[in-house]
Formats: structure tokens, C-alpha cells, sequence
């Protein structure tokens, strides 16, 4: 357990386990303030175990629920009446302790001095330095004027490719720009990476960085949760309910991968058989699984769009496929595809080389079929199947491996926002990638709803078009960069060959090289060298540097 005192009376905690109790009474607690609602997460236990368990313990317990980004006044009064009415010492726990901590820290207002309260929750490894002016206010400051939010000239939510690459440009376009970058993670991943893991050719730790080696040189990074957005006061909340204002706002988390819709998927995931590209750590599973079958059931699954690097599900198995053809093995082994939609890939001018390998590996493919549940114990996959009628039936397939590309989806604090369109994607111009309400905010990358392909290639087209407009809204002028839905799926389809797949909104083929030189519909050595060794390169330290070779936005005059 993960337990930090603030205070002789009171400790706080990451989420605790039934099983724990028991040992929290060992070490003298006498109370537990439950600060975190119940159904977050799905293994989390809820309050009712909990409270059960504490009372078998002897301890003392109160339920006081914070909901992350909403934590109220009401909700400080609560959790000081249940301090001073609950024996002591009191452990706190929510998902990080944060809520706690700060639930904590708004109480003592008043009893201590802000700068107290503050390094007293530092030395705990809580970081409530955005408190400080709520902390004032409660305490009665001498002036008495409201506390101010501090506030930059543009606010970044996510340090993914998307967050990385837009702020890049925009420090290209004018360098001393205040920026902050709201971003909870300490690593950096590079997930087009993540397949080649699963296919034997990457070692994880390639893929891999420390998220301050990348944060640029200058730029505020606000190493915190986003939980909600005000765009009415021009204001992100963040899960212990601070509050940063902003001129722009460049929405760019990415999206959601929903491993819970699929059932049994998540208590079977990395284990008997079953295993995911697209979850990180799990590559390398999968090339164990590869490596060691010699003959069986392999299933490769694909969900309904949209989701991230849409040839992602074929690449696992073309690569896979292609290790078993060099073993040897691959006469052995039923391979099957099974995907939610009704082709193999959204663009036809790629398919007919494709199917070229599926005819190669013996794969089968099988449309209009959607993994609803996994039996990882008994090894059978449950898929919905799609009639021609429109009717829908269900059929359980055996397995000896199962590659699942998970259904996905916005983050949550996205598709419950203002931002939001019907279908929880942040709502943008698919043109200038400019909301259609807010004037001062923009998307881009995976959360946006712009109806092009879900890559980093996407990512590179759309950051110089997001920057562009972003410093046109900031001088008080309209947005005029146009980005054409430009995406791009290196479809691996063999250790040493590639199909370029590049296209734009429509699924127009929008090339970045002539025919002759790499031609893109075709499996090429050129795109495997690309996808292998380039594009690492081409991610990291061209597309976060704001060097835009080959990805200048193009400007509407007339706008």
C-alpha cells in the first residue's frame, strides 16, 4: 500500500483493496474516508465491500464521493465534519489520493498557513500548487478579491503525437508563445511502433521516451488529468479541480481504447492466448505467441471505425502470418480475420495488393463479424455476425491464439463536454480544424471528428494546420489553413515489403512521392525502409520539432 500522512490524524492513498484492510487495522488505523464514487473503474470494489470489510476490521468508515474535476465546497465540509467526527488516525483514498489530498488541504484553510498546506502535501508527493488561490479565499485573504486563474496564451490537452506536433509549430511560428501542455503521463509512446514489437522486428524500449525529454524547451508542462472543460469562461478543469484559463485551446488527447465492451476480454488479456498490439507491453506477447505456435487456430480481429491505424488488425496478422511461412509452419495453422466491417480496407485502390498476401497465407476473411466475448479459460471467441438480411445471430469460434484490436472511442471528460459532438468527438471544421462554437478552440488528432484515417501521418498533415489558425485566432483573424483529410497506413504485409497506403478525405489517393519513385498501391522495399527505419526518425525529430518538410498547410486566401 502507498500511504502518505499529511498529518498525525490523517494519511491519504491510492485506491485500496478489500484484502488490505485487514492490514490497515494492523498498522493502527482506526477510519477510512471512501473519497472516490463507486463504478470509476470496473475492478474497483465498491463502497459497500469496502465499508463490509472495514467493519469486520473494527475500523471506522465514511463515504464521502468526489466526483474528479467537480470538487465543491460542500464536499470540503464533509470531509472535515468526517475527520473531526471519525476516530483517529483516518486513511483517504480515492483512484491517486490527489482528491484526497486536496480535500485534505482545502480543509486545513484557515488553521494553516497556505504555504504550510502546500509543502506539506509536496513532501507526500502531491503536487496542490495550483490550489494556492482557492486555499486564500478560504483562509480570508487580506484583500478579500477572488483568487486569479492563471491563464496562457494556448493550452494543450494531451502529449501525445497530436499535442507534440501542434505545439512544435507553433513555436516554429513564433517562439516566445506561452504555452502549457496538460499531460498526466511520464512516458511517451510510440505506438506505430507497437506492431512491428508484436511481429519480432522492434524491442519495446525503442518505442519508448520520457515525456520531459519531449516536452519543448519553454513550454509549461501542467503534469495533471484533465477532467472537464468551461469554454465559456475560456477554462480547463483539472481532476483536483483546479482551473487554467486560456486565450486558444488545442484539444488533442486521443482516444479511448474500450477493452470493456467486449466481454471477459480484460481478465484474459496477456494470457491464454489471447493478446492485443494495441495495448502496451503486449507486443512482445504476441511475438511469444507467433514464435511458439505450431499449428492450431489463430484468430485476428478488427472492430467497427473508427478506430486508430485502421490497417493495424491486418498488419498483426500479416506479419505473424509471414514468421509461420518461414517457419514452415503456416500450412499447420488456420488463419482467420475477422472484421466488423464489410471490406478489407476502407480505400479499394489498396485492396487488390492485399489480397494478393491473403490468398499467399491461406488466411480466411470473414465481414459483418464483431468480437462480443472472450472465454480465455475454455479458448473460444463469441463473435455477432451480420446477415445480408440485416439480421444479427452470434457464433462462438475455438482458438489457440486471438489477436483483438479493441472497439475505441473519445476519453470520457471529451464526450461528456460542451466540446462534444453527438457521437463524443470533439467537434471541428474537418477543413480548418476549428470548432464551430467556440471560435478559440481546436482539435486535432485521434478525438477530433474529422472523417479521415486515425494516424500519426494525419497528425503530421494536420499540426502545421492547427498552428497556422490557432495564431490567426489569436490576432483576432479567421482560419484559413486547409487540411484535405490526409492519412496514411504503411500496410506491413511482409518483413521487407510494404504497402504505402495514402490517401486523402473521399479516399482520393494523395501520394507524397511519384509512382515511379514509390508506388504506393504496391507492395515496396522503399515503404518497408520508411515504415523500419524512417519514420521513428521522420516522428521524432522532425514532426516534434515543428519541421514541416513535405507537410506545409495550404492557404485559403479567400477565407
Amino acid at each position: 500500500m502507498d500511504i502518505r500522512t499529511l498529518a498525525p490524524d490523517v494519511s491519504v492513498a491510492p485506491q485500496i483493496g478489500v484484502d488490505e484492510i485487514a492490514a490497515l487495522a494492523g498498522k493502527g488505523f482506526r477510519a477510512i474516508i471512501v473519497n472516490r464514487p463507486d463504478g470509476e473503474e470496473d475492478d474497483q470494489p465498491d463502497f459497500a465491500a469496502i465499508e463490509a470489510a472495514a467493519r469486520d476490521a473494527g475500523i471506522a468508515i465514511r463515504f464521502v464521493p468526489v466526483v474528479p474535476g467537480n470538487l465543491t465546497d460542500a464536499d470540503v465540509t464533509a470531509f472535515a465534519k468526517a475527520l473531526e467526527e471519525l476516530p483517529a488516525p483516518a486513511l483517504a483514498y480515492c483512484r491517486t489520493g490527489t482528491r484526497s489530498a486536496t480535500l485534505w488541504a482545502l480543509a486545513q484553510a484557515g488553521h494553516l498557513s497556505t504555504d504550510a498546506i502546500l509543502k506539506t502535501a509536496g513532501q507526500a508527493g502531491y503536487d496542490l500548487s495550483g490550489l494556492a488561490g482557492r486555499l486564500q479565499d478560504r483562509a480570508g485573504a487580506a484583500n478579500g478579491s477572488a483568487s486569479l486563474v492563471r491563464t496562457h496564451d494556448v493550452v494543450i490537452i494531451g502529449a501525445g503525437a497530436a499535442g507534440l506536433a501542434v505545439a512544435g509549430s507553433l513555436l516554429k511560428r513564433r517562439k516566445r508563445l506561452d504555452i502549457a501542455i496538460i499531460e498526466p503521463g511520464a512516458v511517451h509512446y510510440y505506438q506505430p511502433g507497437w506492431t512491428l514489437i508484436g511481429g519480432g522486428i522492434f524491442k519495446q524500449p525503442r518505442t519508448e521516451k520520457p515525456m520531459a525529454s519531449l516536452i519543448p524547451k519553454g513550454v509549461c508542462w501542467v503534469h495533471a488529468a484533465c477532467a472537464g472543460f468551461d469554454p465559456d469562461r475560456n477554462q480547463v478543469i483539472l481532476e483536483d479541480s483546479e482551473r487554467i484559463g486560456y486565450k486558444t485551446l488545442i484539444v488533442a488527447p486521443g482516444l479511448k481504447l474500450d477493452w470493456d465492451r467486449i466481454g471477459g476480454l480484460a481478465e484474459t488479456l496477456g494470457r491464454n492466448g489471447v493478446t492485443s498490439n494495441y495495448m502496451h507491453g503486449l507486443g512482445a506477447y504476441t511475438w511469444k505467441l507467433v514464435e511458439t505456435l505450431k499449428g492450431g487456430k489463430a484468430l485476428f480481429t478488427q472492430p467497427p471505425m473508427p478506430i486508430k491505424c485502421a490497417g493495424a488488425p491486418q498488419k498483426a496478422m500479416y506479419l505473424s502470418c509471414d514468421a509461420w511461412r518461414l517457419k514452415g509452419v503456416l500450412k499447420d495453422i488456420d488463419v482467420n480475420f475477422h472484421n466488423a466491417g464489410g471490406v478489407l480496407f476502407g480505400v479499394g485502390d489498396y485492396v487488390p495488393a492485399l489480397m494478393d498476401y491473403v490468398n499467399a497465407y491461406g488466411a480466411h476473411l470473414h465481414f459483418n463479424e464483431t468480437l462480443v466475448a472472450v472465454d480465455g479459460a475454455a479458448k473460444t471467441a463469441t463473435f455477432e455476425v451480420q446477415g445480408a438480411d440485416g439480421e444479427t445471430s452470434r457464433r462462438t469460434e475455438t482458438f489457440d491464439m486471438l489477436h483483438v484490436s479493441p472497439p475505441q472511442c473519445a476519453p470520457d471528460f471529451v464526450a461528456a463536454s460542451p466540446l462534444a459532438n453527438d457521437a463524443g468527438w470533439v467537434e471541428v471544421d474537418q477543413e480548418t480544424l476549428q470548432h464551430p462554437r467556440y471560435a478559440n478552440v481546436f482539435g486535432l488528432g485521434d478525438a477530433t471528428s474529422t472523417p479521415n484515417a486515425k494516424t500519426a501521418a494525419a497528425v503530421r498533415k494536420q499540426a502545421p494546420v492547427a498552428a497556422h489558425n490557432v495564431l490567426r485566432a489569436l490576432d483576432g483573424k479567421s482560419a484559413n489553413a486547409i487540411y484535405n483529410g490526409y492519412g496514411s497506413c504503411p500496410l506491413t504485409v511482409r518483413r521487407g515489403r510494404v504497402v504505402l497506403a495514402e490517401f486523402a478525405y473521399g479516399g482520393k489517393l494523395d501520394p507524397t512521392f511519384p509512382d515511379w519513385l514509390l508506388k504506393g498501391t504496391r507492395p515496396t522495399w522503399l515503404g518497408w525502409l520508411a515504415k523500419a527505419v524512417f519514420m521513428p526518425t521522420l516522428y521524432f525529430d522532425v514532426m516534434f520539432k515543428g519541421r514541416e518538410w513535405l507537410a506545409k498547410p495550404v492557404i485559403d486566401q479567400n477565407r
